[in-house]
């Protein structure tokens, strides 16, 4: 049987390291193992001898003020040996300053006042979290699918950024590392990737993403013909529609073409997001809210794609791409923006073969000790230089103003600044994309002298800027002169007055479209506020507005 991940203490007061290891053994003895340390040199000796047996060490509870070395100081030097562990600070209320400085200082997981009583409220909630987030996050035995593709596969690329934000466990092998499977599987041709291999020993040559959903016992089809709402893209905004919707009773649809979370689902860490004090990942601040939206009864459903909002009588009518349609009574348009393609001479040839637009967080454990170029200067581009920059050997952004402060958060600059992986070239551009199966070159041009130079590339990530997912709506639903959709005061003309074929002698509410009972939150909305916590604001907004809707009806 496999060792049980090791819950360490280090408290210089012997009663305080009883204390604490016995409330751990209380509620955790059964699935982890509690190890005391009374200084933060036993505890270092110890980690290094739990490390040299390959064991895996979950959780680290320091107290702060200890002779020699300081809890902060342990969990500093411990973060080189178990990188992965969560990190607690134990504290005294004189202590919080250190603790709150820690949180940068140490990359620190929480800090928590002595003493708890009861802990049943004041420790284990906590702790519980955390050691949710390292199980989530833990290498387990691999037991998911196995993925068959060639590497500047843009096939390839699409299957793994679908498994990867659904957070579906797989495995990508190519090359000689995957020919025993490939035999078994009769997938020894080449036109037959990528393929996915099942456990069950299922083969799916070349799928498409519905049909990879559906194997993974993703719902792609609605369960019901009717919904009181239906809400359309579960990027925050839709996710916080569908949550407060499900939270109020309504019976809720949540449609989301790819994967929960949106662009924003893609950043590898949001710092300024309410709540989150040391960030969270997209992917993770999207997997919590799908988990809340289920627990209240949502139904979602991934790879499906609306293309027809009809209004029928008191109900409005989606049709879907593959001919299914349901009927709500109000809908919510939460389809965000998509990346704008970079309009560089061989972009397009080499998209997924070296050019990505976005960047899950797990691209970053490909580019181990490569050399990455990241264009764009807003904060998208910020977090994810800083991501890659943990494992490339050198992260140049390519930037085509003059100075990054000008589009991106000070917090993100100053880190990449004292950066000594990333380096920033401003008032450049790309101008061509070179390559032969996949991306090799890349020409860059300087926007103040014209000048161009030629260097070696074979990952590029573009973040430059974004535009509304609204060309499948009908000419019913007004549209700014970039596509966003229009909404409440925004559709009143010069004397107050609704947009013609406005059939209710009212007018729209904030975020009610042109057609009534359809309303639009978060990136896709024209003159939204362009951040996490502004697209969750508006899709609670949104389920307000879709109850007043319904009392009029």
């Amino acid at each position: 049987m496999p060792a049980r991940p090791v819950l360490l203490t280090v408290d210089d007061d012997r009663a305080v390291s009883r204390a604490v290891a016995r409330d751990l053994r209380r509620r955790y003895g059964d699935r982890y193992r509690i190890v005391r340390a009374e200084s933060g040199a036993d505890a270092l000796a110890a980690l290094r001898e739990l490390t040299a047996r390959g064991e895996s060490t979950a959780l680290l509870l320091a107290d702060h003020r200890m002779p020699g070395m300081t809890g902060v100081e342990f969990l500093e030097q411990a973060m080189d040996l178990v990188p992965a562990a969560k990190r607690v600070l134990l504290t005294a209320y004189a202590d919080t300053d250190a603790a709150i400085r820690a949180i940068n200082d140490v990359d620190l997981d929480h800090y928590l006042l002595k003493p708890w009583d009861p802990p049943e409220e004041l420790l284990y909630p906590v702790l519980d979290e955390l050691l949710e987030q390292w199980t989530r996050a833990a290498r387990a035995p691999f037991d998911g699918l196995t993925l068959l593709g060639h590497q500047w596969s843009a096939d390839t690329q699409a299957l793994k950024e679908f498994l990867a934000r659904n957070q579906v466990p797989y495995r990508h092998v190519q090359g000689e590392d995957g020919a025993g499977i490939r035999k078994a599987a009769d997938l020894e041709d080449d036109a037959t990737l990528p393929a996915a291999v099942f456990p069950d020993g299922t083969v799916l040559s070349r799928p498409s993403l519905r049909q990879l959903a559906e194997k993974c016992g993703l719902s792609t089809t609605a369960g019901s013909p009717f919904y009181d709402v239906v809400v359309v893209g579960a990027g925050p905004a839709g996710l916080g529609s569908a949550v407060y919707a499900g939270s109020e009773g309504l019976r809720t649809l949540l449609v989301e073409r790819t994967a929960t979370g949106g662009q924003a689902g893609t950043s590898s860490r949001i710092e300024n997001y309410l709540g989150f004090p040391r960030g969270v990942s997209g992917a993770e601040l999207a997997q919590r809210a799908r988990d809340q939206a289920v627990k209240f009864g949502v139904e979602v459903l991934t790879t499906a794609e609306v293309t027809e909002i009809a209004p029928q009588g008191d109900g409005r009518v989606l049709r879907f791409a593959d001919g299914s349609e349901v009927t709500a009574h109000a809908v919510v348009l939460a389809t965000g923006v998509q990346w704008t393609r970079l309009p560089a001479q061989g972009a397009e040839e080499f998209a997924g073969r070296g050019v990505y637009y976005g960047a899950d967080p797990h691209e970053a454990l490909n580019c181990r000790d490569e050399i990455v170029y990241v264009v764009g200067a807003a904060n998208s581009a910020g977090q994810a230089a800083l991501h890659f920059a943990k494992f490339a050997s050198r992260v140049v952004m390519l930037c085509r103003g003059p100075d990054i402060r000008r589009s991106m958060s000070e917090y993100l600059v100053a880190r990449i600044e004292a950066s000594e992986v990333i380096e920033v070239r401003n008032c450049t551009q790309v101008e061509a994309v070179q390559g032969g199966d996949h991306l090799e070159e890349l020409v860059l041009s300087d926007t103040q002298t014209g000048g161009t130079t030629t260097v070696p590339a074979t990952r590029l990530f573009v973040f430059i800027g974004a535009k509304p997912l609204t060309d499948w709506l009908g000419e019913g639903f007004h549209r700014d002169d970039r596509g966003f959709l229009r909404t409440g005061p925004a559709l009143l003309d010069a004397d107050g007055r609704p947009p013609a074929g406005w059939p209710l002698t009212r007018a729209p509410y904030h975020l009610e479209c042109s057609v009534p009972g359809v309303f639009a939150a978060g990136d896709v909305r024209a003159e939204s506020v362009k951040r996490v916590a502004g697209a969750v604001g508006e899709g609670a907004m949104a389920v307000t507005l879709v109850h007043r809707y319904l009392e009029a009806i």
